[in-house]
């Protein structure tokens, strides 16, 4: 017989005999590198929020929810890795596939879409509203003249066909380790100004759709190596997230705006070491865009286009596309981000909490576990505590709007 791991490995080879796109794939990526990418995926322009949320919370409270939501995070990998251990599978949608069928693998499809496109348009967002005012700082220009740099809408296209495009085209996910990492961090919340921390927090640690292709292409898959890959990445993650709020939160105190860039260069806009903080942020959030493209397009090509192999023009044109659509609604429609922070807060715990708690207790066998085993009930009060947190997020944004504050995020 064999023993845990090799009966794992043999599963894994199994079903790593071609993905999707068709290629014949076999993990390279070392320990490490799998860490600094995860790290990646957790970290995005969530980051810039922290701060705030800790100005509303205090320190103690703070501490204690993070230290929370990255234990959750943690029980939420264990789930996604045990049940794609099992079956052999490492795509989000399949396993939703396996679990419930078509309507299993349309919901993770349809969540990881619209959770990735709200992503990649906050992320561009920060490249319109930031870039102008960072080039207006070097070049000390006058901020009223209708220089065409100056204009966020030609240079939020300039960036996307000139840096995002062609990284968006590579082949595999693993070549944009080097770039800036998996990153799918999705806090749309920060964009649409809600004073709100829990929902804030609950998905700082939005990984999910990545991990399953980090397990692919990690060297050596084994789920208990994976699941440490996960936890140091979430720990990392962890202390830059405290530390972060903590310096935003002593520097300005009570002053802290929902956007921690703004906070700093209300102080003074000409200050070096805050424009090379914009400028490193900008970097971040322009190079995370085309990491986060990839799991929306896996996820069309699943949806849509379940039987075929990899072409390079259906690679190409999806890209082109979602990239379109992107940029028009972020320039014609940027109230629509608002919007975005609905569908965070609906696709965010579907991603984190429900789906991989219900793919678990569907996907484990009822001889290994059976529904009234400790697994599986834990499993049950993760979904159900998803649901809540959804319900919880959606009705502090609704209040947000109906008091008037929502109208600048998406109101009118």
């Amino acid at each position: 017989t064999m023993d845990p791991t090799q009966s794992e490995m043999a599963i894994l080879s199994n079903g790593k005999s071609h993905d999707l796109e068709g290629d014949l794939f076999e993990g390279k990526t070392s320990f490490g590198m799998s860490v600094f990418n995860l790290g990646n995926a957790i970290m995005g322009s969530g980051i810039l929020g922290l701060a705030y949320a800790m100005a509303n919370t205090g320190i103690l409270l703070f501490l204690f929810l993070l230290t929370a939501v990255a234990a959750l995070s943690s029980y939420s990998i264990h789930l996604l890795l045990k049940s794609s251990g099992i079956v052999g599978i490492r795509a989000y949608e399949e396993l939703g596939n396996r679990a419930f069928g078509t309507p299993g693998k349309m919901a993770a499809g349809i969540a990881i879409t619209l959770q990735n496109i709200g992503a990649m348009s906050s992320y561009l967002y920060i490249v319109k509203s930031e870039l102008p005012l960072v080039i207006q700082a070097f070049l000390r220009a006058d901020p009223n003249s209708d220089l065409w740099y100056l204009n966020g809408n030609y240079l939020v296209i300039m960036v996307s066909a000139s840096i995002i495009l062609p990284l968006a085209l590579m082949k595999q996910l693993g070549y944009l380790g080097y770039t800036s990492g998996f990153s799918l961090s999705c806090m749309v919340f920060f964009l649409s100004a809600t004073a709100y921390t829990v929902p804030i927090l609950a998905f700082a640690f939005v990984c999910h759709p990545e991990v399953l292709p980090i397990y692919t292409e990690l060297r050596d898959p084994t789920q208990k190596k994976m699941q440490k890959v996960s936890n140091i990445s979430i720990l990392v993650m962890y202390s830059m997230y405290f530390l972060a709020a903590l310096f935003g939160y002593l520097t300005f105190y009570g002053n802290v705006e929902p956007e921690l860039l703004h906070t700093y260069s209300r102080i003074d806009p000409y200050d070096t070491l805050i424009l090379c903080v914009r400028v490193a942020v900008l970097t971040a959030v322009t190079l995370t865009v085309p990491i986060v493209l990839f799991p929306v397009r896996r996820a069309i090509q699943h949806m849509a286009f379940p039987k075929k192999s990899f072409s390079w023009l259906r690679h190409v044109g999806i890209a082109l596309v979602l990239l379109t659509i992107i940029n028009m609604l972020v320039i014609f429609a940027p109230n629509i981000l608002g919007i975005f922070g609905i569908i965070g807060a609906t696709s965010a715990p579907c991603l984190i909490f429900i789906f991989p708690a219900v793919f678990y207790i569907r996907i484990v066998p009822k001889e290994d576990e059976p529904m009234n085993s400790v697994p599986k009930i834990l499993a049950a009060c993760f979904a159900a505590l998803g649901v809540s947190l959804m319900v919880m997020s959606l009705s502090f944004i609704l209040i947000d709007w109906t008091t008037g504050g929502g109208q600048a995020a998406g109101g009118h």
